[in-house]
């Protein structure tokens, strides 16, 4: 007999969009100017409000980190210090420079790089280091600071997940040398596709607005007006990476809705840990969600036996589970057998499970979760 299908299928994540959101793409196609205009001006002011200080939008998180590592003079020969637990992305915005992604080991309790780790990969050809906030939380950033501040390397944060989230009462963003975003369709805030680079170093900044235009100087400017450079210059490497006005129209609205989304995200993550808290198998981890704007929630489960296997179990629940991330460490293109160990992402990767949040997720939705998985555990 075949298995009934669930009567709710509970999503990992989605994007979350109102009508609001629909009406402004309407008037961008009413208005039959779909590229970089000044739906994007307005977008990335409103931005540079937010963090407190300038934005530059791009197509997507990935190019963010690829033009904020090119604009920080990062290239060919050169090593970034990187996690290894972190979606390839961050370590492709790396190698597409030219330099090497040296993967580090991460702190068991928070999944955020472990700087103590990565002080044993220096080298005489590093020049900085990328902290990825996993699932939102930035774990010891101070001293991460601190350790790149010993040894003159620029700070490159891979914030795709921590969009909104605070660190000592600032707004991860609104403080530090570069940090870049994610706005694709599941982050905690969308604009369908997209991404911005934030810093106070105006060089960056004006470096990164030119090669988000194939290296076009000055080009920006004229954009803003609807209008082209038709004779210009071009003196370095640039890229088609900037964002259309559909984009930024889409993440206008979004930014609008975002403390309603942002607190809702929360919400939730509470409630799993409440749910959670205590069970002998299952551990959640250390984030404090006053602060924390969570893009996942991720358990660690101790004696996992077999997780496919309790993916399809809770899936046939109707509740959609995922990993995040396979270590790059492992993955052909970066496994380097001369590197040294990484013995707790590999202790932990087989541990993670990534359970649904997003927020059009309900209480009852996390109950039922919460329920079936230790159901599955017993």
């Amino acid at each position: 007999m075949t298995p009934s299908k669930p009567e709710k299928l509970i999503r990992l994540s989605k994007s979350c969009l109102s009508t609001a959101e629909k009406q402004a793409v309407m008037g961008v196609l009413d208005r039959e100017f779909l590229g970089m205009g000044v739906e994007v001006q307005q977008f990335e002011q409103a931005l540079s409000e937010f963090f407190g200080r300038p934005a530059v939008c791009v197509t997507n998180g990935t190019a963010a980190v690829h033009l904020a590592l090119q604009a920080c003079g990062i290239g060919q020969g050169d090593e970034v210090l990187v996690p290894s637990l972190t979606y390839v992305a961050s370590f492709q915005a790396i190698s597409a420079t030219g330099a090497k992604p040296v993967a580090c080991d991460i702190l068991r309790e928070t999944c955020n790089l472990d700087w103590r780790d990565a002080e044993h990969r220096l080298t005489q050809r590093t020049k900085a280091i990328m902290p990825v906030h996993y699932a939102g939380g930035v774990g010891d950033l101070d001293g991460i600071y601190a350790f790149a501040n010993r040894h003159g390397l620029r700070v490159i944060e891979d914030a795709a997940h921590a969009f909104g989230t605070k660190h000592m009462g600032k707004r991860v963003g609104g403080f530090g040398d570069v940090a870049c975003f994610s706005f694709d369709g599941i982050k905690n805030i969308t604009s369908g596709e997209g991404g911005c680079v934030v810093t106070d170093d105006a060089l960056v900044l004006s470096k990164i607005r030119d090669a988000r235009l194939l290296g076009v100087e000055k080009d920006t400017e004229k954009r803003y007006m609807g209008q082209r450079s038709w004779e210009f210059d071009v003196t370095a490497q640039g890229w088609r990476y900037h964002m259309s006005n559909i984009m930024a129209a889409i993440g206008l609205e979004q930014l609008k809705r975002f403390s309603d989304m942002s607190f809702t995200r929360q919400r939730l993550a509470r409630r799993y840990d409440e749910l959670l808290r205590g069970h002998s198998r299952i551990h959640t981890l250390s984030m404090d969600y006053d602060a924390v704007v969570p893009h996942i929630y991720v358990v660690c489960i101790s004696a996992m036996r077999d997780r496919n296997i309790l993916q399809q179990q809770l899936m046939a629940q109707g509740i959609q589970t995922g990993i995040h991330y396979q270590p790059n460490h492992v993955l052909s293109l970066y496994r380097d057998p001369q590197a040294l160990p990484l013995p707790v992402t590999e202790a932990v990767f087989p541990e993670l499970l990534t359970l649904p949040l997003h927020a059009d997720l309900t209480e009852q939705d996390v109950d039922t979760i919460c329920m079936q998985l230790k159901a599955q555990l017993t």
